[in-house]
């Protein structure tokens, strides 16, 4: 993203209710010229009708809409969809089937007949489709549908780019290069994206920023990074990726767990917390040979646990353990092809400096 690129997308304090249930709760974020910004969460959670409320086909019960700094959404203010200069594409494509791929792609366009043909050339150029424009959606493939749908929402250059899940209807070996491309193309034309999903690959995939959505709130913003590495609580450490969790009870800011004493600071003497490690961060110590607990000053105290069941999953091996300690069970993940057998008796490490503690 551009140092300094203009603000088109201001949203503030968004609310929205249905029945009396809250569906958004005060939502504010911000979206600059060429930044794909991620809204992230699972099935119901606000997320696409914090987006309609954006494009202007959901009203908001409070809470403002700014694009390019004017007053699409709040105060008294509704402007309609098609004046709010922001592009919609959606997981089904929306594509009109009785008209040309050239048609569909040229239907939102306002000027004359040979300038919207140039238009229409130059988008179709850029998606890959240079003598699609005669054929019709039933023709395509599902990914040369969805680059169509594309070039129809980039027609007008909207300032706004609204996705609502739309790679989720192609399969693997497509979905990755075609959501490069289309990132490519809108990072091009320097609009701004807002992007719904539910899929924490995708959303470390392509976002700049990713808004972490719960129960209608956005409960963590920042960059890819810094929301998979510094988690605000266990919830959105799990909706990432698989979680251990070490439970225990806090004294003298230390916390007795599998691997030895645990530093937990900032909670009470007797308050329970929860020691949450990923699977790729417990490391099988396959240099000790059984040979007992070895304490380093990275990784602190070994662990003895016995292997309960191992899987394949073609990238990694997932391993799950019966710790020697108070029962504990955790799984770890290792590179490649490693499957002992149950019963199999291994010393395991963690990563310190990669465990997050909160308190239950």
């Amino acid at each position: 993203m551009p140092d300094k690129a203009p603000l088109r997308l201001e949203v503030s304090h968004l609310t929205r209710a249905f029945g009396g249930r809250p569906v958004v709760e005060d939502v504010s974020l911000t979206v600059a010229a060429g930044q794909v910004t991620c809204l992230l969460g699972p099935s119901g959670c606000g997320k696409s009708t914090t987006l309609r409320i954006i494009a202007g086909v959901e009203r908001a019960d409070s809470g403002e809409v700014r694009i390019d700094g004017r007053l699409v959404e709040g105060a008294g203010v509704h402007v309609p969809p098609e004046a709010r200069s922001v592009g919609l594409m959606f997981q089904d494509f929306a594509l009109f089937p009785h008209l040309t791929v050239a048609e569909n792609v040229g239907f939102g366009l306002r000027i004359d007949k040979a300038e919207k043909a140039r238009r229409v050339g130059e988008l179709l150029e850029k998606v890959n489709l240079s003598g699609f424009g005669q054929k019709h959606p039933h023709q395509l493939s599902g990914g040369e549908q969805q680059r169509v749908a594309l070039a129809r929402a980039l027609a007008p250059r909207p300032r706004v780019m609204l996705m609502d899940e739309p790679f989720s209807g192609l399969d693997n070996r497509l979905r990755d290069g075609i959501r490069d491309r289309t990132l490519d193309l809108l990072k091009e034309e320097q609009t701004a994206v807002l992007l719904v999903t539910h899929e924490p690959d995708e959303a470390m995939r392509m976002a700049d920023e990713i808004a972490l959505m719960r129960a209608g709130q956005i409960v963590q913003k920042g960059a890819p990074y810094n929301v998979y590495n510094a988690p605000v609580d266990k919830a959105a450490a799990a909706f990432f990726s698989d979680i251990n969790v070490i439970r225990g009870v806090s004294k003298g800011a230390l916390t007795e767990t599998p691997f030895g004493a645990f530093l937990t600071p900032g909670h009470r003497d007797g308050a329970e917390v929860e020691i949450v490690i990923r699977p790729q961060h417990l490391r099988i110590d396959f240099d000790r040979g059984g040979k007992g607990p070895n304490p380093t000053p990275q990784d602190g105290t070994a662990a003895r646990g016995t292997v309960i069941r191992s899987r394949y999953l073609g990238r990694e091996s997932l391993v799950d353990f019966a710790m020697d300690f108070e029962g504990a069970r955790l799984t770890a993940s290792v590179p490649g092809v490693f499957l002992p057998k149950p019963g199999t008796v291994l010393w395991l490490m963690i990563r310190r400096d990669r465990c997050f503690v909160f308190g239950v």
